[in-house]
């Protein structure tokens, strides 16, 4: 039955996957995946390669569907039966690990082309935004570290700032939950500081799930960690108590 926001709340989380599993042509990328996401809450998530991060959070968005289990948003949107865009509408933001944007617009054009409200195209590129919206912008661009670089082309950034620029245009889109692949890949050691640093701020007014291997910048968010392995939880916590598990060592850090 396809539950909505009117309907009485099965769980407290804001995100909630219970006993999911998913096939592909025999192979088990999901075995019986289980997750809670508080309201508010930042979550780190690790693991080798083919420990089912991506296929996780194509659950999550609408792109893969579970052939079992559970996945409910807000306490009672059954996700499992709604498409991509309906998920999107409902506040669910996926940034992908290599940054998209519009390399032939300014930074602030990127953002007002992702702004959640009603305009045309046609406005957004050459009509001055209402007050309240430009508002939001100027928030955004502090936040993102791009208040200087608003009048730049998005295809004459940094690797890092286009990065911070797609996660801009999330936070234009006014998300509830931003799901944000390896977004410190390929950064400096300086833009990864500031990147742990823009989402800890990020999270204090959302719910963020991280998909991550740098351990330096994981140790940075100070979040729980989740650790998974073959499609499923292996392990859960602070990041100093899940390293110190045998099964992570054996399966994930110490190789």
């Amino acid at each position: 039955m396809l539950v909505n926001e009117s309907s009485p709340s099965l769980t407290s989380s804001l995100l909630y996957l219970d006993g999911v599993r998913v096939s592909f042509d025999g192979y088990k990328a999901l075995r019986g995946l289980s997750l809670e996401l508080a309201p508010g809450e930042m979550r780190a998530i690790i693991g080798p390669n083919g420990a089912g991060k991506t296929t996780m959070m194509d659950i999550i968005t609408g792109k893969t569907r579970p052939d079992e289990g559970e996945v409910l948003f807000a306490g009672s949107i059954d996700l499992t039966k709604l498409d991509e865009v309906a998920i999107a509408e409902l506040g669910i933001g996926r940034k992908f690990q290599k940054p998209t944007v519009f390399e032939s617009h300014t930074v602030e054009d990127n953002l007002l082309l992702a702004l959640k409200a009603p305009r045309t195209p046609w406005a957004t590129l050459f009509g001055r935004p209402p007050a309240d919206q430009q508002e939001r912008i100027d928030k955004i661009l502090e936040t993102t570290r791009l208040k200087d670089l608003r009048r730049k082309l998005a295809a004459d950034l940094s690797h890092g700032q286009k990065q911070w620029l797609e996660i801009g245009m999330l936070l234009a889109q006014d998300p509830r939950l931003l799901l944000v692949d390896e977004p410190v890949a390929g950064m400096t050691d300086a833009e990864t500081a500031q990147t742990a640093e823009l989402l800890r701020e990020i999270a204090k007014d959302h719910s963020v799930v991280v998909v991550e291997h740098d351990m330096t910048f994981v140790r940075d968010l100070g979040v729980r960690v989740t650790v998974l392995h073959e499609g499923a939880v292996l392990a859960e916590g602070p990041l100093d108590v899940v390293s110190a598990d045998p099964r992570v060592i054996e399966v994930y850090l110490g190789r």
